[in-house]
């Protein structure tokens, strides 16, 4: 594997990153309403809690508490991911 192979990946890695970037945005400027039994949520296609409603009542601190328990069911499932592909290594092969 030379140097031509290596860069060539680095430019591979970095087209998928801008697209993960573009995606990201995408899915964040996306939202799904979802009502049922007086309870509403509206939630973000990147899967942040935007609104959250019981019996017409809002609250911040809820969606916040939602927020951070989605972010670090994320992180979880990045690490695993992370795990099982080897890291980086996986990547450049």
């Amino acid at each position: 594997m030379g140097i031509g192979d290596t860069i060539g990946k680095l430019g591979d890695m970095n087209k998928l990153r801008q697209q993960a970037m573009q995606m990201q945005k995408n899915l964040s400027a996306q939202q799904i309403t979802v009502e049922e039994n007086g309870v509403k949520v509206v939630i973000s296609g990147d899967q942040r809690i935007l609104d959250l409603e019981i019996q017409g009542m809002s609250n911040q601190v809820l969606n916040d508490v939602l927020n951070k328990a989605i972010k670090k069911s994320q992180e979880l499932a990045a690490k695993e991911l992370m795990n099982v592909s080897g890291g980086m290594g996986g990547l450049m092969g």
